[in-house]
């Protein structure tokens, strides 16, 4: 439950870390791409500043703060932001509690599901940013209330995210989570490791029937990639649909069906 401290809110992140957040948010930095699309989409000018890496939407005018995992925190710090908006696993610890010591409140994010991702938006938005939960996130839970891995066919993937050395998606992942929902059974899923690095012929010996490739982190292509799977049919696929939690999880499930069909 929120608790009323001076002019502030002190509430809990995804992590149960106290958060302090004004009554009224007005400017927030986010060091999420996925993110930055689901403030931006819910409130346009909210957002005072996002990452190099943070590309949606396309016209998203804000100071930029350098990336993910070497943000400036000199420059968030100037921006005086009401909230910095971040990940778990996106983000390091010791940046977060940097801005932190600098007295800035950082509501961080942890998704590892899709229940997960509805959940985590939903309180992001509604808790930290104080905005009314946005019409896009119940388009994207409907969309994928359609999505019944039951009616599709039962296949094997291995999911590629890095080459030289090749890491996949192991355990506990969105990602792995998403394919799941369309009969995509990740072979690592039980991995110790969520991105375990495993070399190529590994990979080709475990015989999976697909190779699921996105283009983020690593950016792999119809020419970059595929051939290193010869007999394995290649999916190409948006890491944005793939790995973004946000306005983009309202298309997914038709983008992520498109890829997969026959």
């Amino acid at each position: 439950m929120d608790e009323q401290i001076s002019d502030r809110f002190e509430t809990t992140d995804d992590l149960g870390l106290p958060v302090l957040v004004p009554p009224e948010v007005r400017r927030v930095v986010s060091l999420v791409p996925s993110l930055t699309e689901a403030v931006a989409a819910t409130r346009p000018g909210l957002l005072v500043g996002a990452t190099d890496w943070c590309s949606h939407p396309a016209d998203l005018d804000v100071v930029r703060v350098r990336g993910t995992k070497n943000p400036d925190i000199d420059a968030i710090t100037a921006l005086a932001p009401d909230l910095v908006i971040a990940n778990e696993e996106e983000n390091r610890v010791p940046d977060l509690d940097a801005l932190r010591n600098a007295g800035l409140p950082v509501w961080v994010t942890q998704v590892r599901t899709l229940t997960e991702a509805f959940t985590s938006l939903e309180r992001m938005l509604t808790v930290a940013c104080r905005l009314p939960s946005p019409p896009w996130l119940d388009a994207a839970r409907r969309a994928w209330a359609d999505v019944d891995a039951t009616t599709r066919p039962g296949r094997t993937a291995v999911i590629p995210i890095w080459r030289r050395p090749w890491m996949v998606v192991g355990r506990d992942t969105f990602a792995g989570d998403l394919l799941a929902r369309f009969g995509v059974t990740n072979i690592y899923a039980e991995h110790p490791d969520r991105y375990p690095k495993i070399p190529l012929d590994e990979l080709l010996a475990a015989k999976p029937d697909l190779v699921v490739l996105p283009d983020e982190p690593y950016y792999f292509t119809a020419d970059d990639g595929p051939e290193s799977f010869p007999g394995i049919r290649p999916v190409l696929l948006s890491g944005r649909h793939l790995t973004w939690y946000g306005p983009s999880l309202a298309e997914a499930p038709e983008v992520i069906a498109t890829a997969l069909a026959p």
